[in-house]
């Protein structure tokens, strides 16, 4: 029996299933404000895009709140699950910052066919993560027990386990972590707290200073 071809949709369409998809996943109501601000643009925008993929059956709205149908469920991990494998495969084999492969994988996300998709998660020894420690769609993910890192006491050690996609989107902010070293994997303890005002932690031998924004954002497993 032939393979029935993968439905293309439109850039856009996978852009904004993307965003609702990753709202989602950081526990944000997802509204027409919040895609606004996560995809910078206007609000009217945003209203036109969001009837046009309700008319394609993509999304459902209820009471003002935005959800993905099965069919945008599915177009939206396909597109998360090949931009985090391209960020892996960017810093991974290719040597590109955090920063830089977030935005290369912007543009690799609309063109990876499910071949290549294949033969790039074979290459990489089947990851379950991206660089940032947040799960790609499809794979044997196990979450492991995490909490911010504004809610641990001083001298608490801890392993960072995931920076959040919201965090990716707020300028310099993946430069600063990864040149400090608080990449998922690493061990440190906090030194200074001040909950949600922000957090200081000795991770590789040095001391970084993280603001309340990134801190209680951060996830993190207690040791």
């Amino acid at each position: 029996m032939a393979t029935q071809p993968q439905r293309e949709w439109h850039p856009a369409f996978e852009e904004y299933c993307e965003a609702i998809f990753e709202l989602r996943e950081d526990d944000v109501t997802v509204i027409q404000a919040r895609i606004a601000e996560r995809l910078d643009v206007s609000r009217p925008a945003v209203s036109e895009m969001i009837r046009r993929m309700e008319r394609s059956d993509i999304v459902t709205i209820d009471a003002g709140t935005i959800r993905l149908t099965d069919d945008g469920l599915a177009l939206a991990e396909t597109v998360v699950r090949r931009h985090r494998l391209a960020e892996r495969f960017l810093t991974d084999m290719l040597g590109l910052s955090w920063a830089d492969a977030h935005v290369e994988a912007g543009r690799w996300e609309h063109v990876i066919s499910p071949t290549v998709e294949a033969a790039m998660t074979r290459a990489l020894g089947e990851p379950t993560t991206c660089p940032h420690g947040n799960p790609i769609p499809g794979t044997d993910y196990n979450a492991p027990d995490t909490v911010s890192l504004d809610t641990l006491a001083i001298g608490q050690q801890f392993v960072v386990s995931r920076i959040p996609e919201e965090l990716e989107f707020t300028p310099g902010l993946l430069q600063f972590l990864e040149s400090s070293s608080l990449l998922p994997g690493n061990r440190g303890t906090v030194t200074a707290s001040a909950g949600a005002e922000g957090t200081t932690v000795e991770i590789d031998g040095r001391a970084v200073e993280i603001d309340g924004f990134a801190s209680t954002r951060i996830l993190v497993s207690a040791l």
